[in-house]
């Protein structure tokens, strides 16, 4: 074989390679139905059970994750009720097949109709808000948490972080992944479920993540570990990452009896 023949094939094989990473990067899409009364809520919680997740389970999306906010003290006042339902697809192009094989459902549809059918007077929502992700390099595909608690005592802690510049959010995402701060994480026993750049949503540039814990006092005690440990003593001084969130939002939710995750 001449030089040039196996150098050709070395691109080729590395082509590939590469090609058949990226296809391994999973693409996300969280989906917020905000509520305004408890009816809402047990028509979307009703449909949710009885009729989406059983034909996403059919359409190939074996788990899917549905939360809702953790209430405590002033909380208790705030009259919006809020579910968040976490659908990883293998790629962006099942995604976009996902509705027309929703609407060739018939069980789907039988199962949801009083849902999808809903009266003009009586909507089963406010709204949905759709947010849409790559997931990270470091973390190509979502992973189910490692927990034994009771679901209803877990807190799993969804964060945004935003930047303000796409550069700048670029930079935070290079410390997740170049940085390692996804390993730093893995190492902490952090259970996460994902790490994700937005691409589509309300809040951008920023990316996502979800980590889980048996309960508060494990999650108090894990952020508290993070704090001092010495590779993110390190890596938060660096001066190439420093000023890189100009927001951080946190969510406290813990998952629904009928989620996969």
């Amino acid at each position: 074989m001449t030089q040039f023949r196996k150098l050709l094939l070395a691109v080729t094989i590395f082509s590939v390679s590469v090609s058949a990473y990226a296809a391994k990067r999973q693409f996300y899409q969280i989906k917020v139905y905000h509520l305004k009364n408890e009816a809402q809520e047990k028509k979307v919680d009703d449909f949710l059970r009885q009729a989406y997740l059983p034909a996403l389970h059919k359409a190939g999306i074996s788990k899917v994750g549905v939360f809702k906010p953790i209430v405590s003290g002033e909380s208790n006042t705030v009259s919006e009720k809020l579910i968040y339902v976490f659908i990883p697809f293998r790629s962006y192009g099942d995604f976009s097949k996902l509705e027309q094989k929703l609407i060739k459902d018939v069980q789907y549809q039988s199962a949801g109709k009083e849902y999808l059918d809903a009266l003009f007077s009586e909507p089963p929502y406010e709204r949905i808000e759709s947010i849409l992700l790559n997931a990270f390099e470091k973390s190509p595909q979502f992973e189910l948490p490692q927990l034994t608690s009771p679901m209803k005592d877990r807190v799993y802690e969804l964060r945004s972080y935003e930047g303000h510049t796409e550069k700048i959010s670029k930079n935070k995402i290079e410390m997740f992944n170049k940085g390692d701060e996804v390993g730093l994480f893995k190492r902490l026993g952090f259970n996460a479920v994902f790490y994700a750049e937005v691409v589509s949503g309300s809040r951008m540039p920023n990316l996502m993540y979800m980590t889980t814990f048996e309960n508060k006092a494990a999650r108090d005690a894990h952020w508290d570990a993070f704090g001092k440990d010495a590779y993110w003593k390190q890596l938060s001084a660096m001066p190439i990452y420093q000023k890189n969130v100009s927001r951080n939002d946190m969510k406290f939710l813990y998952p629904t009896d009928y989620s996969d995750i």
